[in-house]
């Protein structure tokens, strides 16, 4: 596990799912959001994904069909098979979905079947994937079950698809591009090796039937009734409300902010539709005869990305193929917590030191002390710590990692205090703070930016960061 001062990008070992936990940098761009206390739930899916070749294939018959024929119907959503359609449900019982997938993947793990049958239908408006019967009355089972566990634990209403289950590859297509879409689609081998998902998805249900706009730059404002935009940012847009709009620009809702106002049009292009949907939990199904001959035949389960295996303990031989094919390591790149300067700007250290010199805490925001060093405090100016909200946040993750059943054997971080401090409350929330000490690597520190401005940080020794009582590994070279 790494913590650079730089935020790298968003690499995720496959032994994590993406979790929505808030983050104060989320809850600041809310801040002017209209809707930010409206009781409005989200609307939540249950699909079963594919990944491995299978997914490849589609993906590039996804951009092969785009390419040759234009956006249809199929290509606002990833590649798919719906087990439970959009439901509702209020936002204090949603990880009692999270518990229901849990326990339902597991009763299904075993029957789950090793492939899923696929075959091809056609029509003038559809290209898609059917799903043979034996292996769709499986998977309507385990909609069944989902559903019906979900309902009652949830106070929801969650309905299964029971209708013929499919893989939907194109759909509301012109008729002379019927030709060519199925050619596209006879170069997919089903049978390609396949490892199945099921994956519970979230969306505001207040924008279902908006276009989705992505920003290729940035817009600032130049009237009070103008939205501001980031590259990357989406904005959903109501086509029924458009009409009275001035020519080259469009009314809409930033996903980002919250926030509504006109935007050039031309500073954006039509993005996806799932591009701004929260995937919260998944359940990776792994089958026996993936990783036994037919005489070792039990089960392995990957559930939330980690592999529990009930004959590893009783056989050497299962436990090195396992380990050759699935106990695979990863690295989870993250990025510090709130610092002190990002809220109350660079003259932080001003507002909460004496005139002696000592150090107070001017607002709760701020840490209840610093840790003690030889050097002179305004060293914390280019080297400042976490807020109590950046505190919070890092304890915060360490929790969900710890529910999500990560296992963090080495941690190197940044040099920068922010980053040891990020790194120590995650290994609290984590329950791993009294067994794994945090490796301090300078090189993972952004020394370029520093460079630029020719004021390099003065960093806390390991000693000191010791002395201070953080779990520092002194003998890291």
């Amino acid at each position: 596990m790494f913590f650079p001062n730089n935020f790298l990008s968003g690499m995720l070992p496959r032994f994590t799912t993406i979790t929505p936990y808030p983050t104060a940098a989320k809850l600041h761009s809310h801040c002017n959001d209209p809707s930010l206390d409206d009781p409005i739930p989200q609307e939540y899916a249950l699909y079963l994904c594919p990944t491995g070749r299978l997914h490849n294939h589609l993906q590039e018959f996804w951009k092969a069909s785009k390419h040759q024929c234009g956006k249809n119907r199929a290509h606002e959503i990833f590649p798919h098979i719906t087990l439970c359609d959009f439901f509702t449900c209020e936002d204090q019982k949603v990880e009692l979905l999270y518990d229901t997938l849990k326990r339902v993947g597991d009763r299904f793990s075993q029957c789950f079947p090793p492939s899923i049958s696929l075959s091809l239908h056609t029509s003038t408006s559809y290209l898609g994937f059917f799903i043979g019967d034996s292996h769709a009355n499986i998977l309507k089972e385990f909609a069944l079950a989902f559903s019906s566990e979900a309902s009652a634990l949830a106070d929801c209403h969650v309905k299964p698809c029971l209708k013929q289950l499919h893989l939907t590859l194109a759909h509301k297509f012109y008729p002379h591009h019927q030709k060519t879409l199925e050619q596209l689609a006879k170069c997919i081998n089903p049978g390609e090796t396949c490892q199945w998902v099921a994956a519970l998805y979230s969306r505001d249900m207040r924008f279902v039937h908006y276009q989705t706009l992505r920003a290729l730059f940035q817009y600032k404002p130049q009237n009070i009734d103008e939205l501001m935009i980031n590259t990357g940012d989406f904005i959903y847009v109501d086509p029924t409300q458009q009409s009275d709009v001035s020519e080259g620009w469009v009314i809409g809702t930033s996903h980002r902010t919250g926030c509504r106002g006109f935007l050039p049009e031309n500073y954006t292009e039509r993005a996806n539709e799932s591009d701004t949907w929260v995937k919260h939990r998944e359940y990776v199904f792994v089958t026996a005869s993936r990783f036994f001959t037919q005489t070792e035949n039990e089960p392995s389960v990957k559930l939330n990305g980690e592999v529990h295996n009930p004959s590893m303990s009783r056989s050497t031989t299962n436990v090195l193929s396992l380990q050759n094919v699935t106990l695979r390591r990863g690295v989870l790149v993250m990025r510090h917590g709130e610092r002190v300067d990002q809220v109350f700007g660079k003259s932080w250290l001003q507002q909460c030191l004496t005139a002696d010199g000592r150090y107070y805490r001017a607002d709760l925001n701020f840490p209840s002390t610093l840790p003690k060093r030889k050097d002179s405090m305004k060293h914390f100016e280019y080297d400042p710590p976490l807020s109590c909200c950046g505190i919070f946040q890092s304890r915060l993750i360490g929790e969900a990692l710890l529910d999500q059943e990560v296992r963090v054997s080495y941690v190197y971080s940044s040099p920068a205090l922010r980053c040891i401090q990020t790194a120590q409350h995650l290994l609290q929330g984590l329950k791993l703070d009294q067994k794994v000490k945090i490796r301090v690597e300078p090189g993972l520190f952004e020394w370029t930016k520093w460079e630029a401005s020719k004021v390099i940080p003065n960093f806390m020794t390991v000693t000191e960061l010791a002395e201070a009582s953080y779990k520092i590994d002194t003998s890291y070279r």
